[in-house]
């Protein structure tokens, strides 16, 4: 079987050489899955469908400065796999953006997908067009040039997009505005929408919530918990922001948030008041992490380094971007006390230093699993606006805390079941969310 599945590489290799991103995802999830392939070999031909996109759409966005300049980007949306529903996924506004990162991402979606239990297929999107240092109507124009095109592609029974890097409240609020003067209608066909306009209470925590809900849930079955542990986070983004609170809210110390200015550490930890700070200087001020020494003394900013090597923690929550803690990173956590890996971000971790996670028995949580918070909220928004109502605070806080805790069930249980180590979790999440799509796809036929 592990023959069969390096063919299958290979071909991905073949037709796409020069997309690494795309790969290592593809790469990863393969090889966990020679265990169910070995007992179930009538899911190779569904592999073999499941690494190439249903749909890739790429398209010329072109707007105007507020200098007057015009200027072109590229846009993307890949359609990968609707099997158990429309394509779902996020829309990054990132200038290293490109189609073997969306296709990544947009791969990584099919099965982080299928863990909500929702009805959601996989897609991903995005330009390689930078917000940051833009005015906001240089972001709206951007906006609304990029939607002129994609609206065509979407709807909210075929493909809802949502944010990602890059794109937050104030750019759905631009790509929703647009898409509705065009198509005349308003409907559910963005998520992460405005609380007053058909959003969801609790998507923007969502990812946060949710990575810091699994982890609870992870450490609990191992007879561990959150309360008074030490925990270093990266990113200073939605994500990372909104782990830092709910590690405040179960009573760990969260030390550390970082951006691409490089890391702050709060040697006591951060408060909420200080927390406050974050907020203000990213989503109000739109400054880089290095303003926050102006508010806290206490704090020290390192330039340009992330939060892997220098401190001591017992876990680690990556929430920044792909293949940000390489194996070097993950040997310095191993030295510094860390015990288990959560990971906010999507794919932060490279092989080689999963693999050192392993040969260290420390508990890593895939970003498949723990970062489906956001997505799971995104689909009990699409059926908020289906249903034309609006759920509380404290009901989509519980249904996403019972969504995070199902996915560690589902995790644990195809381990368990499948893989050689029981606490590999990565095996499980691979295996669960496939079984989920495959088995959709095996009754709808060849397509």
């Amino acid at each position: 079987m592990a023959e069969e599945v390096k063919r299958i590489l290979e071909g991905v290799k073949k037709r796409d050489p020069d997309q690494p991103e795309f790969y290592q995802a593809v790469e990863e999830v393969c090889t966990t899955l020679i265990p169910l392939l070995e007992k179930e070999p009538k899911y190779i031909p569904i592999l073999e469908r499941i690494v190439e996109p249903e749909r890739v759409v790429m398209f010329r966005v072109a707007w105007v400065d507020d200098k007057g300049k015009e200027h072109v980007n590229r846009g993307y949306r890949v359609q990968f796999n609707s099997a158990i529903g429309p394509y779902k996924g996020g829309l990054r506004f990132r200038d290293n953006v490109n189609l073997s990162i969306i296709k990544f991402l947009g791969f990584e979606q099919i099965f982080k997908n299928a863990l909500t239990t929702l009805p959601m297929g996989g897609g991903k999107g995005g330009s390689d067009f930078e917000p940051k240092g833009k005015s906001d109507l240089e972001v709206m124009r951007f906006c609304q040039s990029f939607m002129s095109e994609l609206f065509r592609h979407i709807g909210p029974n075929t493909d809802v997009p949502a944010g990602d890097i890059g794109v937050g409240g104030r750019e759905i609020g631009f790509l929703f505005g647009m898409y509705k003067k065009i198509v005349n209608r308003f409907e559910g066909v963005l998520t992460g929408k405005g609380a007053n306009w058909g959003g969801s209470l609790i998507r923007p925590e969502a990812t946060g919530y949710g990575a810091v809900y699994f982890m609870e849930k992870m450490l609990a079955a191992n007879d561990m918990d959150m309360k008074g542990k030490k925990v270093l986070v990266s990113g200073a983004g939605n994500v990372a922001q909104y782990c830092v609170e709910k590690l405040l809210h179960v009573g760990a110390i969260p030390l550390t948030v970082s951006d691409t200015s490089g890391c702050v550490y709060e040697p006591e930890g951060f408060t909420h008041e200080k927390l406050a700070y974050v907020f203000k200087i990213k989503n109000e001020e739109r400054k880089p992490i290095s303003e926050y020494t102006k508010y806290s003394k206490e704090a020290q900013f390192f330039p340009k380094e992330n939060p892997w090597r220098r401190f001591k923690a017992d876990i680690a929550m990556p929430c920044a971007t792909q293949n940000e803690v390489d194996t070097e990173d993950a040997k310095a956590l191993v030295a510094n006390g860390v015990k288990a890996i959560g990971e906010g971000a999507n794919m932060p971790s490279t092989p080689g230093a999963i693999a050192v996670y392993f040969e260290n028995n420390v508990l890593y949580g895939p970003a498949k699993a723990v970062n489906a918070g956001g997505v799971a909220v995104s689909g009990l928004e699409m059926s908020q606006n289906s249903l034309r109502l609006s759920w509380t605070r404290e009901e989509v806080d519980a249904k996403l805390k019972k969504i995070m805790g199902d996915i560690f069930d589902s995790c644990f249980n195809a381990a368990k079941t499948y893989a050689k180590n029981p606490k590999d979790y990565m095996t499980g999440a691979n295996i669960a969310g496939f079984l989920k799509v495959a088995e959709a796809m095996l009754q709808q036929g060849v397509l």
